[in-house]
């Protein structure tokens, strides 16, 4: 790996993500055992930034290394982040005029575990009520007693329970027995429209086609619901989106419409490739095989941006003979998973992929 990782130019790369840096910045941790990797990344220009290998992941640490991207020379207009107490101070104090943006995708997450909460706790009464009053013995019913038709309060419960996911699944996203089991489980217990209607208006606060006063004027409408107050869940997530959090939930409505960028999903799928690869093919051991590896990572990312895509061409027809009939070409790489085909190209190039403890 020695010989590959001379070749690697990190001030040119460091020079070309300057070049082409979109303004908008993701950040986020990945744990790696006893350390941790800060990463960051463009989810615009769809490319890694910079990264450090830390031993603690806290705030100076944090600090230190959004310092280094300040004194190369990133000034972003959004850095986008979840919900941490390492970034608002620290994002504060170095770039003092750039949004900062709360992952939306995390705060869904906090909202729709409040809201199931909600629903199990309704569940439950459902599910008391249906076992009160007298059992029935075994065997068949005496002469002249009632035979109970339908389903139960129990059995309603447990619909309720078994489709419950439909609450906080978004309604573009229904099928047409999605739709068909909501209304069941709203008939069977109506005190779940609520839940339901909060949801959707939630989802609403973070459309991408609104503007901002559309979406404070929503927030507001939400924030005087006498039944949202009323339900404990409800109003705990009304807690969770007061004013100040609200602003930097919805930074992204003042980037232009083609660059509103909600969550940090990009650094998030990033150092999801990375921990499958350390945990499918590699095994990192030392400090210094994280980073060198995680070098060759970017220069092969940086290496995908610079050169056009290639061309696959059908390759020329061949005698038959000795080639089995089932026999498929290989299919190009883009449809094989991103962190396959790194590891795929390392092996080309002759890359050691591991190196001995």
């Amino acid at each position: 790996m020695d010989w590959k990782i001379r070749q690697v130019d990190g001030a040119a790369y460091r020079s070309w993500t300057l070049a082409n840096f979109s303004g908008t910045l993701c950040i986020d941790e990945l744990h790696l055992g006893k350390k941790t990797l800060l990463l960051a990344t463009d989810p615009i220009g769809n490319f890694p930034v910079a990264f450090a290998l830390v031993a603690t992941n806290d705030q100076e640490h944090m600090e230190r290394f959004l310092r280094q991207l300040l004194l190369h020379g990133f000034h972003p207009r959004v850095v986008i982040t979840d919900g941490s107490n390492l970034y608002p101070a620290v994002l504060a104090a170095l770039w003092p005029q750039a949004q900062h943006q709360l992952c939306v995708f995390h705060v869904l997450k906090d909202v729709n575990q409040e809201v199931l909460d909600g629903l199990r706790r309704l569940r439950r009464q459902l599910h008391r009520r249906g076992a009160k009053g007298r059992r029935r013995g075994r065997g068949r019913p005496r002469k002249g007693q009632r035979r109970r038709r339908g389903l139960t309060l129990k059995d309603k419960a447990h619909f309720i329970f078994k489709h419950r996911f439909l609450i906080v699944t978004r309604r573009d996203h229904f099928s047409r027995a999605d739709q068909d089991h909501l209304v069941t489980m709203l008939e069977y217990l109506p005190a779940l429209r609520t839940l339901r209607t909060f949801v959707d208006e939630v989802y609403a606060l973070f459309e991408t086609g609104q503007t901002i006063d559309q979406a404070h004027r929503r927030h507001q409408a939400l924030l005087h619901q006498p039944a949202y107050q009323a339900d404990p869940h409800l109003a705990k997530v009304l807690r969770m989106l007061a004013l100040e959090k609200f602003t930097k939930m919805i930074a992204f409505l003042r980037s232009p419409v083609g660059q509103r960028v909600r969550t940090n999903n990009h650094v998030e799928r990033t150092n999801r490739q990375l921990r499958l690869m350390e945990k499918v093919r590699y095994k990192w051991r030392t400090r210094r095989t994280i980073v060198r590896f995680v070098v060759l990572v970017f220069q092969l990312r940086w290496k995908a941006h610079s050169q056009p895509p290639e061309v696959h061409r059908p390759a020329a027809s061949r005698p038959s003979e000795g080639r089995r009939s089932d026999q498929r070409p290989p299919l190009p790489n883009e449809h094989l998973p991103r962190w396959l085909s790194v590891a795929e190209e390392l092996e080309k190039e002759d890359v050691p992929l591991r190196e001995a403890a």
